[in-house]
């Protein structure tokens, strides 16, 4: 029995990994994540160069010495015209907008007006906002006689620091953030993959069915042989491409990032010079400012470096794995059954519902459960098996009890068999009908032969 399956799983595996499509995506794939990883840092980090000019009126007087020029904003104050003036040779004067400043504007009113010929950018508009919100800030505090300066010391910015200690009472450094961003990680490939292998086995079945391939097949194999073949040889395709992905999306990360993005070091003499002026003088220069700010980013960087340094990796990669083959494998033999019932994938819609639907609440109670992972919701969820290899993954990186997490392996395991079983009952009977459009109560039938 094993030599046939593994015949069946050598021949799904080979064949599948020798198609073009699979060697183009797993190819492109990379490519297109570290493209899309690049691209967004490269815009984030891209600032519009393009000179504007605005046309200032001012009715209040207060803000000519606040709205100064920039490398990018460029503020022209016009005195004795009005806004229709300026409208019509407003082409002619190639300005970007006219900003008009009513004397309301002190009282608190929408009385900042800015007129153009075409939508105007949002980072210019809010940086308008800060200049006059900022102004006005300064000027209501002089009225009350009250130091700016104070104000502004006795801002103070907090940067919670997590430390975790173990029963033995050793410390180590932990980041909420990093967890987060870890869980909803696991989650989301575990959804995507299970679903995309899933389907993947679903089509295959409906395709050889159709040609009438299997019909040869099962003369030298038995139905149960075929399904678990196909299936575990699915699982290692996945697996292969997967890893592949993997390493040349970091590959191609990493080098992208250090030709077009090399990082700027902050020298540590900078740094410390930095702190320096921030605890003796209150009114820093613009440098002091932006190095104390890269110190603080670096003191954060090395915070969740720490982090991830302290994550278990070991029982994170252990868990993605088991619960990835685990969760494929449960689904796979049910869209097994689906594959077998069916003659095209047009069928499958009346199957499909309730196998989506688990699926869909796992993925979205991982979202609720990254946010409490100590809830009872999270705890049943990750341990009932047709939610619990999205949501376990969810929790794994906050702790879990390990009781639990044995007990959603265990039972992860007895449903992957009950199911397998199942699924063989239905899949015999079900991989030779043609025809016709199966019920629930067929496949109760087919079950029962």
């Amino acid at each position: 029995m094993k030599s046939k399956i593994l015949l069946v799983l050598s021949r799904e595996y080979s064949s599948r990994v020798k198609k073009k499509s699979f060697i183009l995506m797993t190819i492109l794939a990379p490519i297109l994540f570290a493209g899309f990883f690049v691209f967004v840092g490269w815009m984030s980090a891209k600032k519009d160069t393009t000179e504007k000019t605005i046309a200032v009126i001012d009715d209040t007087n207060l803000f000519q010495s606040s709205l100064t020029d920039t490398d990018i904003l460029k503020y022209e104050f016009i005195k004795d015209k009005s806004v229709d003036d300026i409208k019509s040779t407003f082409e002619k004067d190639n300005y970007y907008a006219v900003l008009y400043i009513s004397k309301s504007v002190t009282d608190g009113s929408n009385g900042v007006i800015m007129y153009s010929t075409k939508k105007t950018s949002l980072s210019v508009q809010s940086s308008i906002e800060r200049v006059i919100e900022k102004r006005l800030f300064n000027d209501k505090l002089n009225a009350q006689g009250i130091d700016k300066n104070l104000i502004e010391a006795a801002k103070t910015n907090i940067n919670i620091r997590t430390i975790e200690w173990g029963e033995e009472g050793q410390e180590k450094e932990s980041s909420s953030e990093v967890a987060t961003a870890l869980a909803f990680g696991c989650g989301f490939l575990i959804f995507m993959f299970v679903l995309m292998y899933g389907v993947m086995v679903m089509r295959g079945i409906i395709e050889e069915k159709s040609s009438r391939i299997v019909e040869v097949i099962v003369s030298s194999v038995k139905p149960f042989q075929l399904m678990m073949g196909k299936i575990i040889g699915i699982a290692l395709v996945g697996l292969t491409q997967f890893a592949i992905w993997i390493a040349l999306t970091l590959i191609l990360v990493v080098g992208a990032k250090a030709i077009f993005m090399p990082e700027l070091k902050m020298n540590p003499d900078q740094a410390v010079v930095a702190q320096n002026i921030m605890e003796h003088n209150s009114q820093m220069s613009a440098d002091a400012t932006t190095m104390m700010a890269s110190a603080n980013n670096m003191g954060e960087m090395q915070q969740i470096l720490e982090s991830l340094y302290n994550i278990n990796w070991g029982l994170i990669i252990f868990a993605f794995f088991f619960f990835f083959i685990g969760g494929y494998l449960l689904y796979a033999a049910i869209f097994a059954i689906v594959g077998a019932a069916v003659d095209n994938e047009t069928d499958t819609q009346q199957f499909m519902f309730p196998i989506m639907i688990p699926l869909y609440v796992g993925f979205y109670a991982m979202f609720n459960v990254v946010q409490n992972p100590d809830t009872a919701m999270a705890d049943w969820f990750s341990i009932i098996p047709f939610t619990s290899p999205i949501v376990m993954l969810g929790r794994i990186p906050f702790g879990v009890p390990v009781w639990q997490l044995v007990l959603s392996m265990v039972l992860l395991v007895i449903t992957f068999i009950g199911a397998t079983w199942f699924a063989g009952r239905i899949y015999r009977t079900g991989i030779l009908m043609y025809g016709k459009k199966p019920s629930y109560k067929e496949l109760w039938k087919w079950f029962k032969y």
